[in-house]
């Protein structure tokens, strides 16, 4: 698989504490790469450094064979890079496909009319449709964000996150907040994903991050303890003592 992100030697401190301690790790076209570890490990820190939210103190970024290091958060977005947040970030008064609606302008780089005229430009509302049709939500086009369930919301975050074309997807905690029912449905999406794109997975779902990932990353205290195949880090006695403590995982 040809490599789509490639993190070398990436450092950010606060004061004196090294949120992401010479970080390394990729991911590759195709893969779904999981990034795990405890709360304030540094994981959203590290998220947030890759798209360029926050600037790193050391290290490099590259993004299909490009040096992203010093790009804006809009220039990384261009070029490829979408990212769903562990909160949503919905319009609660707006339907699914105005919220997804809105991301499409955005990728074509439309000015935001607020869907007059915009709503009756068919080739901008059958793309949003698309989106909706491949996340399960055809049915809900209509139906305003604030009615629906909290795990149909979260598929439309992912729905915007695929508006935009990209070739990786950066997912912080898509199955935060899900049952089971729900979480199994997440699952299946991202799984049919992989082909599509890349992705990052930062997740707390370890049957989800079991099931999905082809790589898991282990981050503790900012640096990167293991990197290995579910089954390896599964099997891992130092990682379950420093992220997994006594949990037992289904064979």
């Amino acid at each position: 698989m040809a490599e789509l992100l490639r993190i070398d030697g990436l450092v950010k401190q606060y004061g004196a504490i090294c949120v992401t301690d010479h970080v390394n790790l990729t991911v590759n076209q195709g893969e779904i790469h999981a990034l795990i570890g405890p709360n304030g490990a540094g994981k959203t820190t590290l998220i947030n450094l890759v798209t360029g939210e926050v600037s790193g103190d050391a290290g490099a970024i590259y993004f299909a064979g490009r040096d992203i290091t010093r790009w804006s958060v809009a220039k990384r977005a261009r070029a490829g890079m979408s990212r769903s947040f562990q909160i949503n970030s919905l319009i609660p008064a707006f339907t699914a496909r105005e919220n997804v609606l809105l991301a499409v302008q955005a990728a074509r780089g439309h000015n935001f009319y607020f869907f007059s005229p915009v709503a009756s430009d068919r080739a901008l509302v059958d793309e949003a449709d698309e989106f909706l049709v491949r996340v399960g939500l055809a049915d809900q086009a209509n139906e305003l964000v604030s009615e629906l369930a909290y795990g149909q919301q979260r598929l439309i975050e992912v729905a915007i996150a695929m508006a935009s074309h990209p070739k990786l997807l950066l997912l912080d905690e898509p199955m935060a907040g899900l049952g089971p029912a729900e979480s199994e449905r997440m699952i299946a999406l991202l799984d049919s994903l992989r082909q599509d794109y890349g992705m990052l997975l930062v997740e707390h779902d370890m049957d989800a991050v079991f099931a999905l990932a082809n790589r898991v990353s282990v981050l503790v205290y900012g640096q990167i303890l293991l990197c290995d195949t579910p089954e390896r880090v599964r099997q891992s006695d130092i990682v379950r003592e420093a992220y997994l403590g006594d949990e037992e995982f289904d064979d």
